[in-house]
C-alpha cells in the first residue's frame, strides 16, 4: 500500500507551496525512490482549456511553478505539457500555455513547455479494454511522468483527479474517438484507467487549494479546500480526494472500475493518510454537477444507478450566450450536433452523453437537464 500526503495550505504563494510540496515529498520518501537525479521529467498538468487560473478550471499555475523549481533543485530535467481537448497543435498551444498562465510559471521555474504534438502507437498489455492506444509523443521526450491534476467535479464521470488527469496524455481530437467507442461510463472509466497505467506516473500531486464544484470541469465554482495531496498511487489518491468532497468509492467510476480490477482501494480506510486528517478538509455540502444526484446512487443502490442511466440528462445550449464558435459541434464524438443559422442543435438519439460539448465550451453556453421524473426520485 503506497501513502497518501495530505496538507493544509490556504493560498497560491511561491514560498508557501514549495515548503508545502517538499513536505509532501519528504512524507512519500523523497525524490530518489522515483526519479534520478538528470532524468527529463514531465509534469502533466491539468489544461483542459483556456481558462484564466481564478477560474480553477486548470492546474494553478504557482503550483506548477513551485515543483519545477523543486525538481530542478534536486536535479531534473522538467517539462510542462497536456494534450487539452480539441485540436492540438502549436498555436493552440501557444494560447493555452499564455491563457493558463503556463508560460510565466515556466519562464519564473526556468522549466521548458512541450510544443511537440506528434502521435505515437503504443502496446499496453496492462490495459483491459486498450491494449493499444494512441499517446502524445510528448511521452518519448522525457524518462519520467509526474500528474499535476486538479481537484473538480466532472459532467460525465463525477470526479476528475489523478486518474483522468491522464486522458491528456491522448493527442487532441483522438479523446473524441475513445469518447465514442466506449459512450457506458464504466467502459469509459475502464479506459481511462487503461491509459493512466499506459502514462504511468511516477508520482501524483493535486492542486486542492481551490477545487471547483458544480459543472466541472470548466463550468464550476471555485471552491477552496485548502489541500495539497500526493501519493505515488493516482488511485488511492482519488480515493482521498474524493473522500474531502462526500463522494464515495462507488459513486467515482474510476475508482469502482479500478476495485473491480484489484488496482484500487475499498475504501478511505484503506489508504494510510500522512500530514493532516482527512476530516480537517471534508467539506459536506461540495457541490456536484446539476444532473448528477449522488446521493439518488447511495439512496437506491444499483436500482438507482440504472435509473440515472435510462433517464440520462440532456444538454441545454443557450442562444443568449453562445457566441457561435462551433466548438461543440467540431468536436462532438458522435457527431451528433448540427449548426444552423450559427446556433448549435442535438440529435438526441445519437448523442452519447459524453459532455464534452459542456467541457469544451469557452463561454459556458451549454448546461445540463435532468428529467422531471428523475427531478422527483430524488426528492422520495
Amino acid at each position: 500500500m503506497s501513502k497518501v500526503s495530505l496538507l493544509a495550505c490556504d493560498r497560491y504563494e511561491i514560498s508557501l507551496l514549495k515548503e508545502k510540496l517538499g513536505e509532501s515529498v519528504d512524507n512519500l520518501g523523497g525524490w530518489e525512490p522515483y526519479i534520478a537525479k538528470g532524468e527529463r521529467v514531465l509534469l502533466k498538468v491539468n489544461l483542459v482549456s483556456n481558462k484564466e487560473p481564478d477560474i480553477a478550471a486548470t492546474t494553478h499555475p504557482l503550483f506548477v511553478q513551485a515543483l519545477c523549481e523543486l525538481l530542478q533543485e534536486y536535479g531534473a530535467q522538467v517539462m510542462i505539457g497536456d494534450s487539452p481537448g480539441g485540436l492540438f497543435n502549436e498555436e493552440i498551444l501557444r494560447r493555452l500555455y499564455k491563457g493558463t498562465g503556463m508560460q510565466e510559471a515556466a519562464e519564473a521555474s526556468g522549466a521548458a513547455l512541450n510544443w511537440n504534438t506528434d502521435a505515437i502507437e503504443v502496446k499496453n498489455p496492462q490495459g483491459k479494454l486498450l491494449k493499444q492506444l494512441t499517446q502524445t509523443a510528448m511521452l518519448q521526450d522525457v524518462d519520467k511522468v509526474i500528474s499535476v491534476s486538479k481537484l473538480k467535479t466532472h459532467g460525465m464521470m463525477v470526479f476528475t483527479g489523478a486518474v483522468k488527469n491522464q486522458f491528456g496524455t491522448v493527442p487532441g481530437t483522438k479523446k473524441a474517438e475513445y469518447h465514442f467507442r466506449m459512450p457506458k461510463t464504466e467502459d469509459f472509466a475502464d479506459a481511462l484507467i487503461d491509459i493512466c497505467l499506459a502514462a504511468s506516473p511516477v508520482l501524483c500531486f493535486m492542486d486542492g487549494i481551490m477545487a471547483m464544484e458544480g459543472n466541472g470541469p470548466t463550468g464550476g465554482t471555485p471552491r477552496k479546500i485548502g489541500a495539497v495531496l500526493a501519493s505515488a498511487n493516482p488511485f488511492e489518491l482519488d480515493m482521498i480526494a474524493s473522500s474531502l468532497i462526500g463522494l464515495k468509492r462507488e459513486q467515482v467510476f474510476t475508482l469502482q472500475q479500478a476495485y473491480l480490477r484489484g488496482l484500487g482501494p475499498e475504501s478511505e480506510k484503506d489508504v494510510e493518510v500522512v500530514g493532516e486528517g482527512p476530516m480537517h478538509f471534508k467539506v459536506t455540502d461540495f457541490q456536484m454537477p446539476d444532473h448528477i444526484k449522488p446521493e439518488l446512487m447511495s439512496k437506491f443502490g444499483s436500482v438507482g444507478i440504472a435509473l440515472s442511466r435510462v433517464l440520462r440528462p440532456k444538454v441545454r445550449f443557450h442562444k443568449d450566450i453562445c457566441v457561435g464558435c462551433r466548438m461543440c459541434y467540431n468536436h462532438c464524438p458522435a457527431k451528433a450536433i448540427t449548426m444552423k443559422d450559427r446556433f448549435p442543435t442535438v440529435n438526441y438519439s445519437e448523442c452519447i452523453r459524453c459532455y464534452c460539448c459542456q467541457e469544451l465550451c469557452p463561454k459556458n453556453a451549454i448546461t445540463v437537464h435532468e428529467s422531471w421524473i428523475m427531478k422527483l426520485a430524488n426528492k422520495l
